[in-house]
């Protein structure tokens, strides 16, 4: 569970905005990154993508499901992209059109190649070097959106079996995208079709996080057939956040054609330890699988039982999932950071400005406000706090006459379980 409490610091308007705030990120921090084993933006709120795969490589036509995709809540979307192996390859201008609706929308955009899927069992799929090509070639579509746009590296990368060359080829990816100047997070899908049945990703995590340069990478995992049951389900994610590594459920949903899907079991984790994930799919998907769209015919009105399930259902996108704070409040939270996290205490931090400034913090629950610390630094560390609670915070000012100026945009950080 989540809750909210905002601890409100008195601070200038001017800490609030224009270019002093912005020199405040260091240039490798200047997006989404990963900090502790978490996904956090660039002013280290914590960020728990919640979302919606949509089939854009087969429906380029639907743009008007990004906008129905935020109305149910979601905070993202992962959109699947085609090279030219196994789906028409998606063009510069459609990939400039995606992450332009995700910002106008209002959404993180995950975009993923999709080619790869299967390869080595699947003839027509494209390799992991043919994915970082495809990435190389839209490099101008996609620098300066590291704010809102992670790429997922290669869909799905090998079939079944645990002799795949996934760690030396994912590895080499990584360092490739790197070298071409990317800076965005990537996001890494397991071998196995995405399900990692011979734990080939589990086991080999740390090595493909150490190849990242800026350590700025993310696991995903697709959880069909494989993770039939709560035990599997809590395991296999159990060893990534025991052991801090960034995971996302890029893919899962409540049937499936090799087995049934623990479903319950996937989103009560997910809830439970703030781990992000994306249903599949919003609509389309061949009449032998329909059991797997969301709506029905693109029509939001219309929801299948699996959409009601996952939009509304225990744990669903509509519990407690939060929009990134780059949309709701601009680069102005640039100004107040949050530095570290434990799961009784969180660090903050703000530029300093002028001369004879105070800083109140009080905790905002509601309606309510009650006042916790005063000070004339600028930095705080608040502790006893509850683990697993994810906390919102705020900065303001006062001057030496006492005046308040406007409060700041917030941050959020996620308290890992005590």
């Amino acid at each position: 569970m989540r809750s909210v409490l905002v601890l409100v610091l008195i601070t200038t308007a001017v800490v609030l905005q224009g270019p002093a705030a912005q020199a405040q990120i260091p240039a490798t921090t200047a997006g989404l990154h990963i900090r502790n084993g978490r996904l956090v933006e660039a002013d280290g709120s914590d960020l728990v993508l919640r979302g919606v795969n949509h089939d854009f490589i087969w429906y380029p036509d639907k743009n008007g499901s990004f906008a129905a995709i935020k109305a149910t809540g979601a905070n993202a979307v992962r959109v699947p992209l085609g090279m030219g192996h196994q789906f028409r390859r998606t063009k510069p201008e459609e990939v400039h059109t995606i992450v332009t609706l995700c910002r106008q929308e209002r959404l993180v955009c995950i975009l993923d190649a999709h080619d790869t899927t299967g390869w080595g069992q699947d003839k027509k799929a494209a390799t992991i070097a043919d994915a970082v090509a495809f990435w190389t070639s839209l490099r101008a579509e996609l620098a300066g959106h590291e704010d809102h746009v992670i790429i997922n590296v290669a869909n799905e990368p090998f079939g079944v079996g645990g002799d795949w060359p996934w760690v030396r080829q994912t590895a080499d990816a990584v360092k490739a995208l790197r070298a071409a100047g990317f800076k965005h997070t990537l996001m890494v899908d397991a071998p196995g079709w995405g399900q990692d049945e011979a734990f080939v990703m589990r086991d080999n995590a740390e090595r493909i996080q150490r190849s990242d340069p800026v350590g700025n990478t993310v696991f995903d995992i697709h959880m069909y057939g494989e993770f039939d049951n709560a035990a599997k389900v809590n395991s296999y994610l159990g060893a990534y956040t025991r052991r801090k590594l960034p995971i996302i459920i890029g893919e899962f949903s409540g049937e499936h054609e090799w087995g049934d899907p623990d479903e319950d079991a996937i989103m009560a984790y997910a809830e439970g330890h703030s781990v992000g994930y994306f249903g599949w799919s919003w609509s389309g998907n061949d009449t032998p699988y329909s059991y797997l769209d969301l709506v029905h015919d693109f029509d939001p009105a219309s929801r299948t039982a699996w959409g009601e399930r996952f939009l509304t259902g225990p744990n669903g996108i509509s519990t407690d999932t939060r929009e990134a704070t780059i949309f709701r409040n601009g680069t102005a939270g640039a100004a107040l950071r949050v530095t570290d996290v434990t799961s009784s205490s969180v660090t903050l931090t703000w530029p300093r400005r002028s001369a004879g400034t105070t800083y109140l913090v009080v905790a905002i629950n509601g309606a309510s406000e009650s006042r916790v610390a005063a000070t004339a630094r600028t930095e705080v560390t608040l502790r006893g706090l509850t683990g697993s609670r994810e906390y919102t915070f705020a900065v303001y000012a006062r001057g030496l006459l006492g005046n308040r100026g406007p409060r700041s945009a917030t941050v959020y950080a996620v308290t890992p379980p005590a």
